[in-house]
């Protein structure tokens, strides 16, 4: 009996430290956004369920795009997984610059991903990300202001529409802005937003033969109306104000609207941290009057793997439970479904439960309406909305982004930025071979 029980401890021994040497420590780089805070407090379980432990590098958006780009390209290695989104994906893995996922497991159903959100993440048919949440974006206003305002939201307003409310709302004796909205440098930050905006005033990036249009009148409308809307409306300072900026003021009753990505919904309808929780409502992003594009994105930040790690195994255990189910099942669990990730999956919003938070229907209506093959009125050579997918626009349009935020700061006229932007564009366009 004793030499049995010898054995069997010393068995038991082994297989504890067969566990423990198989264990890895994953360096995962995110950004700040509140979503992924959420996540960095749930890993506790992923932890106990594999043996793996992380640690966290989270980052605000503008340096978490610049040094996992800086460390993809020259193969630091800092990495195990990092956070990036539907433009760094077909790019990076077109070059084999991340690890293929496409040997998930079964219980791990990859064909439930949204197929907007799956075709984002790809490259050649292989998916080289896993969307941790998905998002378009879309008007949030406060229900109570506006209808003090004597005005009734659209469904799908108009930019005219918006401006009519805004000044309606407009309230600087009460600290309330009539609209919140990004001003801040960054490609992702306000460029993005700024880009989807003269979009749906008829505006676009390039023609077909990759000549860049800010020379054009689409362009000095968008940038004008813009620059006017918020000067008149906004808060002061809105050239810095990014998502997270914007997110707070909302929060805290200071906007009448805002016009942002889906996923902020649940945050500015959470009564522990939105003042203004109970009066929030939801319509499509706007278009401007007679132009058939509306000003929505369509965007994942998701996880994926770098090809430099030596920890490829672990890495896909987190990310198959991160993007899984089983985690939007544990954050309904902890937290309630109306804050669980939006826009991955389709079996979300089959969910009985999910049918009821408020603004399901608008986020995947919003989602479904975005389309990068086709973002703009007139004809493009490229594809994507608030981006173009070629490798040089991230560097590109950071500096066009800084000239417009210079114009919203009054540091130069709408007419110098688009001037300098097209001078920027188009010397870097023919420096990298485009025509």
């Amino acid at each position: 009996m004793k030499l049995k029980s010898v054995l069997c401890a010393a068995t038991a021994f082994g297989l504890m430290a067969a566990a423990s040497a198989q264990a890895e420590t994953l360096t995962i780089a995110t950004v700040n956004n509140g979503d992924m805070i959420r996540m960095q407090g749930l890993t506790e379980a992923f932890t106990a369920k594999t043996g793996h432990k992380v640690e966290w590098v989270t980052l605000e958006e503008n340096v978490l795009r610049q040094r996992v780009t800086t460390d993809i390209t020259t193969k630091g290695g800092a990495f195990d997984i990092m956070t990036i989104g539907m433009y760094e994906t077909p790019i990076w893995g077109k070059n084999g610059w991340l690890v293929p996922l496409n040997d998930m497991s079964e219980e791990y159903d990859v064909g439930d991903i949204l197929p907007a959100m799956a075709n984002g993440l790809s490259y050649d048919g292989t998916l080289y990300a896993a969307p941790f949440y998905g998002e378009s974006s879309m008007v949030m206003y406060r229900t109570d202001l506006m209808e003090k305002a004597g005005l009734e939201m659209p469904k799908d307003p108009t930019w005219q529409f918006i401006r009519e409310a805004a000044a309606a709302m407009d309230d600087p004796e009460q600290d309330i802005n009539g609209i919140c909205l990004r001003g801040k440098a960054g490609w992702g930050e306000g460029g993005a937003f700024i880009t989807v905006t003269a979009n749906s005033f008829g505006a676009r990036w390039f023609d077909e033969d990759w000549r860049p249009q800010f020379d054009q009148p689409e362009w000095k409308e968008a940038l004008t109306f813009y620059t006017s809307l918020m000067n008149d409306y906004g808060p002061a300072g809105y050239a810095t104000n990014g998502f997270n900026e914007n997110l707070s003021l909302f929060q805290q009753g200071k906007c009448g609207m805002w016009i942002d990505a889906t996923v902020a919904a649940s945050f500015v309808t959470n009564p522990e941290d939105s003042t203004v929780a109970d009066h929030v409502g939801f319509a499509l992003a706007p278009n401007s009057e007679g132009v058939s594009k509306r000003s929505n994105w369509l965007w994942a930040w998701a996880l994926a793997i770098p090809a430099g790690t030596q920890k490829a195994d672990a890495a896909k255990q987190f990310i198959e439970w991160a993007t899984s189910k089983e985690y939007i099942e544990l954050v309904a669990e902890k937290e309630g479904w109306a804050n669980v990730p939006p826009g991955a999956r389709t079996s979300l919003y089959e969910t009985a439960e999910y049918q009821e938070v408020p603004f399901a229907a608008m986020t995947l209506e919003s989602i479904n309406a975005a389309d990068p093959t086709n973002p703009t009125v007139k004809p493009v050579p490229y594809v994507g909305i608030q981006f173009v997918a070629i490798p040089e626009f991230a560097g590109i349009a950071t500096e066009v982004s800084q000239e417009f935020s210079a114009a919203y700061a009054g540091q130069q006229t709408v007419d110098e930025a688009l001037a300098k932007a097209q001078a920027i564009v188009n010397d870097a366009m023919e420096a990298a071979g485009y025509r």
